[in-house]
């Protein structure tokens, strides 16, 4: 890959982040007043009146300003999902990992380190690539005369580690967005929910009888907003909690894998 290209991406992945929360947002603010807004959602065909019985849009729109805000969480949440989802599968390659594993190290017991290079290339993703680096040095240290084995032994474990710390950012790439949405719907919500309840109070302050219709609306408010921003924490915590073991299982195998072709090649180096 090219300096020009490798710009690029890197250019693309600075900028992934904040165009998916600009994006969403406007996607949110469009949701929510032209279809949770919509007057047929009312009484009289007046999105500031009651919504109709039963009516759950309706009911969503009058969880007030603050529901943009976690409309825009809940989307960017959604597409982070996706992100990792499709990332991590990426990452395995193309053959199952135990599968491929097991027919390298057939292929390093057979001293075919050529063939494991191309399999490596076929396979693609994070473990393919780690393992390739260790396989390109594994062949140059055993033709080298000049270092001793202690030597070829570190400088093989160096290859392996130099190439995991280069994918390690693939892997844990934005689930620093999925922990803080953990944190901070929730939060949100709770904006939403006092000022709904500082307008239902209101409502019930005026002298005589309340207004009945701000009484609703405040109350509205602080309970859309309390389910709203419970619902994005839970699912950021889930996502966050599977997309981190599902990490660590991969990180453990590819430290295995480099284990693995690390102790080969001290054994060959005694022979």
């Amino acid at each position: 890959m090219s300096k020009n290209s490798k710009s690029s991406s890197g250019l693309l992945q600075s900028l992934f982040a904040p165009l998916v929360i600009v994006i969403a947002f406007i996607v949110a603010y469009f949701i929510y007043t032209k279809v949770f807004g919509n007057p047929v959602n009312f009484e009289g065909g007046n999105n500031k009146g009651h919504p109709l019985q039963g009516n759950l849009l309706g009911l969503l729109y009058r969880g007030g300003v603050i529901v943009p805000l976690l409309l825009t969480v809940i989307i960017t949440l959604i597409t982070f999902v996706i992100e990792r989802a499709i990332t991590l599968s990426r990452v395995q390659g193309k053959q199952r990992l135990n599968v491929f594993v097991s027919n390298l190290q057939q292929m390093l017991a057979e001293d075919r380190i050529e063939d494991a290079i191309v399999a490596c290339d076929k396979q693609k993703g994070s473990l393919a690539n780690v393992m390739k680096a260790g396989l390109s040095r594994y062949r140059a240290l055993e033709n080298d005369k000049e270092l001793e084995k202690d030597q070829k032994i570190t400088s093989m474990k160096q290859a392996i580690e130099e190439a995991t710390a280069l994918e390690l950012p693939v892997l844990s790439r934005n689930m620093v967005f999925l922990s803080t949405i953990a944190s901070i719907s929730v939060l949100i919500g709770l904006i939403g929910t006092v000022l709904g309840m500082i307008r239902a109070f209101a409502a019930l302050a005026q002298s005589g009888a309340p207004d009945a219709l701000a009484l609703s609306t405040g109350i509205s408010e602080a309970l859309v907003n309390t389910a709203f921003g419970i619902t994005g924490s839970t699912l950021a915590i889930i996502f966050f909690n599977m997309f981190s073991t599902q990490i660590d299982n991969y990180v453990f195998k590819i430290d295995e894998a480099g284990f693995s072709l690390t102790q080969t090649f001290a054994a060959s180096v005694r022979k």
